[in-house]
């Protein structure tokens, strides 16, 4: 996938001075978390045995995840590496070749390379800025098909916007699986960063949901390489653990362990995140507001936003994105990653230092001087 062949990892990190690529919070140290590591009387990580591990995830974990949504059981959460192969397996466990899905783009790339993988039929629900990147739950009713569409795949807070669906737009699409049959998976990785009230797990509104998120972005802990699925219809939940059985077996002990103990003590760990995410976000919407070159639908979660030219400009996009990184040290996502054109890029204010963000917008201003035409 473009987002992954161009990822900063892959470009190397020595080459960008201002990286407003990321998608996450600003990578953690163990010792930035303030946590009592010991995981047993008289003994810390280093007594922990490194056997295969509870093929659910840790049961601490799973705890500390259900504890998070109203009405959920420990049982319903499984724990997979990341939260990419938790998109992976529901997508494989879910659709064979020829199989209907119903995708809103744009999106995270996987919810829409897998199914497309696996040679599933795919309708598209395409998102617009002039709609400030809404999605109409009418057009994608219209397109599931009753007994035959087995996924609808939503992402929210969403990738790359940062906009949010409404409670009765959620409400509206578990509506819709269960009238139709369908599973709604929702990717609700920035759940944890969300600028309001969040909305509910949608996996506690119905047992034809699936909610998917992880530690990577919220947490700024990718490195642990551990994400979930919650689910309550346990025949469902089978079927993803045989997935994740297939492909993992179990999780890393070590990992897992480690994420337990963050999410017991979220609240304490995502307070600063959350206030350190709004200052920032605070920094970008100063900026913009400050200029006419670029145009955004403000995020309601998360650490990233869609950002375009205004449509009046003509700009050569190649050379911006060129000049941007090579001129000005400065990255961030291009638009084909999620499917639109380059006028469009990602924008994300939560992994840079402050200095790094203020630099970073500077440079797009003096990047896009040189490329328009």
């Amino acid at each position: 996938m473009p987002i992954e062949i161009e990822s900063p990892e892959q470009l190397g990190y020595d080459t960008i001075t201002n990286n407003l690529s990321e998608s996450s919070v600003s990578d953690r140290r163990l010792a930035d978390l303030g946590l009592d590591l010991s995981l047993a009387p008289g003994g810390g990580l280093d007594g922990l045995l490194l056997c295969y591990g509870d093929h659910l995830g840790d049961p601490g974990l799973r705890e500390a995840v259900a504890a998070g949504g109203s009405g959920l059981r420990a049982d319903d959460v499984l724990v997979m590496p990341g939260a990419a192969a938790a998109l992976f397996a529901t997508a494989t466990s879910l659709l064979e070749p020829g199989d209907h899905a119903v995708i809103v783009r744009t999106n995270y790339a996987t919810n829409l390379e897998t199914p497309r993988a696996i040679g599933a039929t795919l309708d598209i629900v395409d998102l617009a800025f002039e709609d400030a990147w809404r999605l109409d739950v009418a057009r994608v009713g219209a397109l599931v098909k009753p007994g035959t569409t087995k996924l609808i795949s939503v992402t929210c807070p969403h990738n790359p916007t940062g906009t949010m669906l409404d409670l009765a737009s959620l409400h509206a699409l578990v509506d819709l699986a269960e009238r139709s049959g369908a599973v709604l998976l929702v990717d609700e990785t920035y759940r944890d960063l969300t600028h309001a009230t969040p909305l509910p797990m949608a996996a506690t509104l119905s047992s034809r949901a699936i909610s998917v998120s992880s530690m990577s972005k919220a947490y700024g802990l990718p490195g642990l390489r551990v994400g979930w699925a919650v689910c309550r219809d346990p025949d469902l939940s089978e079927t993803l653990l045989a997935a994740k059985e297939q492909m993992f077996i179990c999780g890393a002990t070590l990992d897992e362990a480690i994420a337990g103990r963050v999410l017991a003590d979220r609240e304490r760990i995502l307070a600063p995140i959350l206030a350190d995410v709004r200052a920032r976000l605070a920094i970008v919407r100063d900026w913009m507001r400050a200029q006419d070159t670029f145009e955004w639908v403000e995020p309601a979660g998360g650490v990233v936003g869609l950002v375009r030219f205004a449509p009046a400009l003509e700009v050569d996009t190649a050379h911006f994105h060129d000049v941007l990184l090579s001129g000005y040290g400065t990255y961030v996502g291009p638009g084909h990653w999620f499917e639109v054109d380059d006028t469009h890029f990602r924008l994300g204010f939560g992994w840079p230092t402050r200095t790094e963000l203020g630099a970073g917008l500077a440079a797009l201003t003096a990047a896009a001087a040189d490329a328009i035409r």
